[in-house]
């Protein structure tokens, strides 16, 4: 019986496991893609603002 103890907890990771890099690949692409692709964009034009306006105040 301790086989079984010993077992499940790698098994239960793997079924995890698995489940998040099946969601990953099925969220990739389509309309989530464009929406991810300008949430990073304005990310990186919030910095870069930041950052020239830090440089201005110098």
């Amino acid at each position: 019986m301790d086989y079984v103890s010993a077992i499940v907890p790698p098994l239960v990771m793997a079924v995890l496991f698995i489940g998040v890099i099946v969601t990953m690949i099925k969220n990739q692409g389509g309309a989530n893609k464009a929406k991810e692709d300008a949430a990073v964009d304005a990310a990186f034009a919030r910095a870069e603002a930041a950052e020239r306006a830090a440089g201005e105040e110098r």
